[in-house]
């Protein structure tokens, strides 16, 4: 993941004003406080897609969903449970909630020949969050212990999930420090080498223009001349 990561594309998503504030004055430091940020927000995704989502259409018996936005469901005689799931509860900002309910209303119309209550819910791997639909949302929300009683059916799953990872953590965390070393030097000597005065100093307004500056405005194409006519010619026979 941090082998294929560009400096400058992470960069310009961080705040170097604060950086500055902050008094950091080492290119180690922000190169590491940049790739600290990118692998929290990462892991999340990647965390629920690998870890949590397998498990939970394993333990469940749900069956694959087509729909967009809607990773699994299950079927009961009378109830059409479709289930989004991610990581926490923290991962979602008002536009991708709005997305996520226009989903789940998109999912409910294909659905109505099945005369079934459809359910759509929205799970999260940890947590505490739960909440009932209400005015124009459509969908429940359940975390942590609540999410995975309802998909199992087992009030203590949650915390079968961390007895069921054992020394899986341990076995990786050497792959990961190599990685993330490697990572940390290549992006320091990119960063000394970008934005760093001889003397080694941070050039912050270097920094600042890389990452604020006005983008320059485009030229438009030159007008292409017609086949066969002289400048400045009449058009006129």
């Amino acid at each position: 993941m941090l082998g294929k990561l560009k400096l400058q594309k992470v960069l310009r998503r961080k705040n170097p004003y604060l950086f500055r504030a902050l008094g950091i004055e080492v290119a180690s430091e922000i190169v590491q406080q940049l790739l600290q940020a990118y692998v929290s927000s990462s892991d999340e995704g990647i965390f629920g897609d690998a870890f949590f989502e397998p498990i939970a259409k394993e333990a469940s018996g749900a069956k694959v969903s087509d729909a967009r936005g809607v990773d699994f469901v299950i079927e009961f005689p009378k109830r059409y449970l479709a289930v989004a799931l991610k990581s926490g509860p923290n991962i979602f900002n008002a536009s991708q909630k709005q997305a996520q309910n226009r989903e789940f209303k998109e999912l409910r119309s294909r659905l109505l020949k099945l005369h079934k209550q459809f359910d759509p819910l929205l799970g999260h791997g940890y947590g505490k969050r739960s909440a009932e639909p209400s005015g124009d949302w459509i969908y429940r929300v359940r975390s942590g212990q609540a999410f995975w009683t309802e998909i199992t059916g087992d009030s203590d799953f949650y915390l079968k999930l961390v007895r069921l990872m054992k020394d899986i953590p341990t076995k990786h965390k050497k792959v990961h420090a190599e990685e993330w070393g490697a990572a940390v030097n290549r992006f320091t000597e990119e960063f000394i080498r970008d934005f760093c005065h001889a003397d080694g100093r941070i050039d912050w307004e270097k920094l600042v223009r890389f990452v604020s500056e006005n983008e320059p405005p485009q030229k438009a194409p030159r007008a292409k001349r017609m086949p066969g006519r002289k400048h400045g010619a009449s058009a006129a026979t």
